[in-house]
């Protein structure tokens, strides 16, 4: 899987994109490298076409987060943003590319509210930290629709594409990350030798994927909160128990 599909703490500053873009570019088309002079006025060309998509997913990623992929279409997204299609189409070559491109910018936004934040913590520390930060992000609704990968996993379960594998390669790196953190956790003497880590990460998943779910569809305002006190409690009984001072 590419680095841009992961749930990574990498980002690629906008002069790196942009290069690699105008490179890209002109291998597609074999034409040769331009004049110096024009390659300011291009790079910043690019870099207000960069800002301009960033602003159309910020909103289509909020609109998808509510109607869901399927239902927020280039035409939906060009009236609500006061934009032809065509200029949509311009960034977005279909319907499909739309909507890989708003599922990468809600790995960007979830990177920086849940994964950054617990990277430097180790093991039982981190695993702790995901958790409370993925709890945070859903009450808080970074998203007006709530979690946005817990709806667009139930959306895409059965729809076979590249959305699809977008969403479980991404599902899966979450996954690892709790993973990751139990199994140092479990290195550094912190949770019991016997503890599946697999299993555990798993069950905390499913508490928070119950958490969204209760939250929506009962608008239930005590989900998180009772989500967190179950994620919370399956953490302490896999903790090693101290020993007792001789």
């Amino acid at each position: 899987m590419s680095t841009s599909s992961r749930f990574d703490y990498n980002k690629t500053n906008d002069r790196a994109i942009i290069n690699g873009e105008m490179k890209r570019q002109r291998q597609r088309s074999g034409a040769s490298q331009p004049p110096a002079s024009a390659t300011p006025k291009r790079s910043r060309q690019r870099l207000r076409g960069l800002k301009t998509r960033r602003a159309i997913l910020r909103k289509a990623v909020n609109l998808a987060s509510l109607e869901g992929l399927e239902g927020l279409t280039i035409g939906r997204l060009a009236s609500t943003l006061g934009i032809s299609k065509s200029g949509l189409f311009a960034h977005f070559g279909s319907k499909e590319d739309l909507q890989c491109a708003i599922v990468d910018e809600a790995r960007e936004v979830f990177i920086e509210k849940v994964v950054r934040p617990a990277h430097r913590f180790r093991g039982l520390g981190r695993l702790r930290i995901l958790c409370e930060n993925w709890l945070s992000y859903g009450k808080k609704r970074v998203f007006p629709g709530g979690c946005f990968f817990s709806a667009a996993s139930l959306e895409f379960d059965d729809r076979p594409g590249r959305v699809r594998d977008q969403i479980v390669e991404l599902m899966k790196q979450w996954l690892e990350n709790l993973e990751q953190a139990a199994r140092d956790a479990k290195a550094a003497g912190e949770i019991r030798r016997e503890v599946d880590v697999r299993q555990l990460a798993f069950e905390i998943q499913a508490l928070a994927m119950g958490a969204n779910w209760s939250s929506r569809l009962f608008r239930d305002p005590g989900a998180f909160r009772s989500a967190g006190t179950a994620i919370f409690q399956r953490i302490e009984q896999a903790k090693e128990p101290m020993q007792p001072r001789k």
